[in-house]
């Protein structure tokens, strides 16, 4: 009875933990774009879904098409995914390097019928994106088993988590000092040459004096 517990214990938290996916809703301007970026660690599987989704006065909705087009880039630039006039659908990706992944949508018309335009985009990372039922069903394991392959791939990611974030502290660190040096070594030359330059100004007035006889 007691392991029973345990278990469920451990099937709310894996499960509240699996449920905080990126889910967000996204209202377009009547012009221009609208971006979201998440900063991802390298080697993550990513799972976008997304609908595109107009309101009327009377708060009745519908799907807007041929308006909106999507593209997302990674952190250097490069192009992950492109298409043009966008209703609804999904698609996903593996990161390659970290730092921030942007998705934009674009809008390529006036909204039609003065409709307000939103966008439902559901981000999941890492174990969020993974097909648990398929997993199982192709590994034919037990409700029990899966719950613990699930808390394993939890706590698997937590840790690449904290690694991540501990080698980007490090990294940051060393900017930072790497800065601290470079402003100390200018603050000490902006010094010298102020002296040196006050020390000049000194000795020409001096010599300037003694040439007038007035000192």
């Amino acid at each position: 009875m007691k392991l029973m517990k345990v278990l469920k214990l451990i099937l709310v938290v894996v499960t509240m933990a699996m449920t905080m996916a990126e889910a967000l809703w996204l209202e377009m301007p009547s012009s221009g774009a609208k971006c979201v970026y998440e900063e991802i660690r390298n080697n993550v599987v990513v799972l976008v879904e997304y609908a595109i989704v107009g309101i009327n006065e009377q708060n009745q909705y519908s799907f807007i098409r041929d308006l909106i087009s999507l593209k997302v880039t990674s952190p250097f630039g490069k192009i992950l995914h492109h298409e043009n006039n966008v209703t609804n659908g999904e698609f996903g990706f593996t990161t390659t390097e970290p730092g921030n992944y942007m998705a934009c949508f674009f809008m390529n018309s006036q909204t039609p019928d003065g409709k307000a335009v939103h966008i439902g985009l559901d981000w999941k990372i890492g174990i969020a994106a993974k097909d648990w039922y398929s997993i199982a069903r192709k590994e034919k394991i037990q409700d029990i088993e899966l719950v613990l392959m699930k808390f394993q791939a939890w706590v698997q990611s937590i840790r690449e988590k904290l690694i991540y974030m501990k080698k980007r502290e490090e990294e940051m660190s060393e900017v930072s000092e790497r800065t601290n040096a470079a402003v100390a070594w200018f603050s000490g030359m902006s010094l010298s040459l102020c002296i040196l330059a006050a020390a000049t100004q000194i000795w020409y007035l001096k010599r300037f004096f003694r040439k007038k006889n007035l000192i």
